[in-house]
């Protein structure tokens, strides 16, 4: 190798840093030359946009212009049509009014020929009598009104008079032309049947000739109806020796499901009760929803329940409901529950006080007890199957209640999480493992944020009283509490997945499609918006009129001024026409809070609830109503929706509700299911 001396060697570093510097500048005249490049094409293609943009503006302008004249042209032609229209009113009013003009002078032109007819006609009678002295004589004024007399018959009563064939005529009789009488007899040359003698000596007509049928064709003249049954006959004979043994066996099965469905639609006019259910005709089922005011809506709904025995329900779930007491169905769960276990989508529209509760937990129940239970420790696993939401803790509690019934007897564990209680309890209850869990929306979102509870195994959603949901402005947050819910279980929006062999095959499994129920009392735009976004071609049911309170509940208003509120009400509750429990309502918790105190002083045992008060508060002044500790709960609207209070025999409107659906969950809390 070759040293270099240190001279050397700056001198090829020199070298080398030259030729970086000018392959650098040579690649930055390159850069500028493009940028240019770029700068130019830019130019060019911001100007071609100009232009095209100007091209466009101008033929919107001359569109537009267009336009304009297109709609003068328009207005023209319907100013030309509406004077073209006026004139032809004008013009036949003009018509019309010469018309009356000429009809009435022709009219006055009679009139006054017929007065100077009548003055001719007195003239003469008075130049007769100035020229002969004397009136007609007695006998000739009998003469005249004779003749009249006789014209008079003559013309109403006809011209025979003397005889049936002589007119009188002028004081003359005149020969009347003799006419044949309609009902004389008329003489027949043909000769009577019976009167023939053929049939005695000539053979020929004894043996008449008889035409014979073959079954094929038609014959001029002949018995058209004999030649078909031969025909059919014919064939019918020729058809049973072609047949195989198959053919005739299936024959038979055909003829005899013939004569299976005839007996089966033959027409039953006994009632529904005392029919079988493999007896009910379609008839049958319209006649059960007219008695139960059930009105449904989407393809291929179940027919309603009957009875707990005809439900087809687990054995240990109908043990469980004959035990809690639930005798028949209401309305609601009669056709509620089919639906629901056939894993499809349901929006309930009931009244208050239905039985709604029981009409989604009973489906929910079945799916549960019919997976294998997991006793594992992953936080997955311990999440909940289904969740259920409702708009206030008060609502939430009471099915908590109702959820606790059948699950200590089912061994399933239910976990209330609402506001008002700790949080942290909360978490702890759902870590240890929860099969159903009941919640307001905002403390469920509020736990799912912090990561106390898991939803990847919930395949069971209900939203419960929704149309309240979505009045308190819980929207959003039931939709985002929705999004943590996966979506791999949805279930798919076609024909296939809409079949019942599909459906009943996914829902004894527990990756079951997702179920989603919603009950309101209002098929609101709101709800209907959220039921497009969450469900899949749901069932609706309805179940009475929708929005209108029930029948049960007598309703009485009384007109008085504000002063004279509070006398009315003393006396109202005071009176032995109403045993407590007793509600009443007002619009502000400081409302309630006085009138609960002025009911204390007049010696009332009266309770508070308003949003206002503690969740203990608010859960004693319920028990407390419940046990009969207090006899009359003074609250606010918080108390409308879902409280279940049995023997309620008074609903008290202090303050009126704002609206008329407020109105309507407010005397719902009377008349209830439970108490009838």
């Amino acid at each position: 190798p070759k040293f270099l001396t240190r001279a050397e060697r700056e001198a090829l570093a020199l070298k080398k840093r030259e030729e970086q510097v000018a392959k650098q500048r040579e690649a930055q005249k390159a850069l500028l030359e493009k940028r240019k490049a770029f700068i130019q094409d830019a130019k060019r293609a911001e100007k071609e946009r100009d232009r095209e943009r100007e091209k466009e503006r101008k033929d919107r302008e001359r569109e537009r212009e267009r336009e304009r004249e297109r709609e003068k042209d328009t207005e023209r032609d319907k100013d030309r049509e509406r004077g073209r229209r006026s004139r032809s009113r004008d013009r036949e009013g003009r018509r019309s009014r010469s018309r009356e003009r000429r009809s009435r002078s022709r009219e006055r032109r009679s009139r006054s020929r017929e007065r100077r007819s009548r003055s001719r006609e007195k003239r003469q009678d008075a130049e007769k009598i100035d020229r002969n002295g004397e009136v007609k004589d007695e006998r000739e004024t009998d003469k005249d009104l004779e003749k009249l007399n006789e014209a008079i018959r003559q013309r109403y009563l006809g011209k025979f008079l003397l005889s049936e064939f002589w007119i009188i005529s002028g004081g003359q009789r005149e020969k009347r032309k003799r006419g044949r009488r309609l009902h004389e007899r008329k003489f027949i040359f043909d000769w009577d049947a019976g009167e023939d003698t053929s049939n005695d000596y000539n053979k020929l007509y004894q043996n008449r000739h008889e035409v014979q049928f073959f079954g094929r064709g038609s014959i001029a003249g002949m018995d058209v109806n004999a030649q078909k049954k031969q025909k059919s006959e014919f064939y019918a004979n020729l058809m049973e020796k072609r047949r195989t043994k198959e053919e005739k066996q299936q024959e038979e099965l055909r003829l005899a499901g013939v004569k299976k469905k005839e007996k089966k639609e033959a027409f039953d006019n006994r009632h529904w009760t005392q029919k079988s259910l493999d007896q009910m005709t379609e008839r049958d089922w319209r006649i059960f929803r007219e008695d139960f005011n059930i009105s449904i809506k989407g393809g291929r709904v179940p027919k309603p329940l009957r009875n707990w025995e005809e439900a087809g329900l687990p054995s240990e779930v109908f043990d469980v409901i004959m035990k809690i007491g639930y005798k028949e169905p209401t309305p609601i769960q009669r056709q509620a529950i089919p639906i629901g276990l056939q894993n499809r989508d349901i929006i309930g529209v009931a009244e208050t006080g239905s039985g709604k509760t029981a009409a989604f937990l009973i489906p929910l129940l079945v799916w549960i007890t019919s997976i294998p239970k997991f006793h594992g420790n992953d936080e997955q696993d311990t999440g909940p199957y289904a969740i259920i939401m409702a708009p206030t803790r008060e609502l939430a509690q009471q099915i908590e209640e109702e959820t606790v019934k059948f699950g200590q007897l089912l061994g399933i564990r239910t976990v209330s999480v609402i506001g008002g209680a700790s949080r942290e309890e909360q978490g702890l209850k759902l870590r240890l493992g929860v099969e159903v869990v009941i919640a307001t929306p905002g403390r469920l979102l509020d736990v799912l944020e912090n990561r106390y509870l898991s939803l990847d195994q919930c395949t069971y959603v209900i939203l419960d009283e929704a149309d309240r949901m979505l009045d308190m402005g819980f929207e959003p947050e039931v939709q985002k509490v929705l999004e943590y819910i996966p979506v791999t279980n949805l279930k798919p929006d076609t024909e296939d997945a809409e079949k019942e062999e599909s459906i009943m095959e996914n829902f004894f499994s527990k990756k079951k499609y997702r179920q989603t129920v919603m009950f309101t009392a209002t098929m609101s735009p709101a709800i209907e918006r959220l039921a497009r976004a969450y469900l899949r071609r749901p069932a609706v049911v309805y179940i009475g009129s929708i929005g209108r309170p029930t029948e049960r509940v007598e309703q009485i208003v009384y007109m008085i001024g504000e002063e004279s509120k509070r006398k009315k009400l003393v006396e109202l509750i005071s009176s032995d026409a109403f045993e407590p429990p007793i509600i009443i309502f007002v619009n502000q918790k400081r409302g309630a809070d006085m009138l609960a105190k002025g009911l204390t002083k007049l010696g009332f045992q009266p309770c508070v609830l308003h949003g206002g008060k503690g969740q203990d508060a608010r859960e004693y002044s319920l028990a407390a109503l419940k046990d009969g500790t207090k006899d009359i709960l003074v609250a606010t609207d918080v108390a409308g929706r879902g409280i279940d209070i049995k023997d309620v025999s008074l609903v008290l409107n202090y303050d009126m509700a704002k609206s008329i659906e407020d109105y309507t969950h407010r005397i719902g809390r009377t008349g209830n299911t439970v108490k009838f």
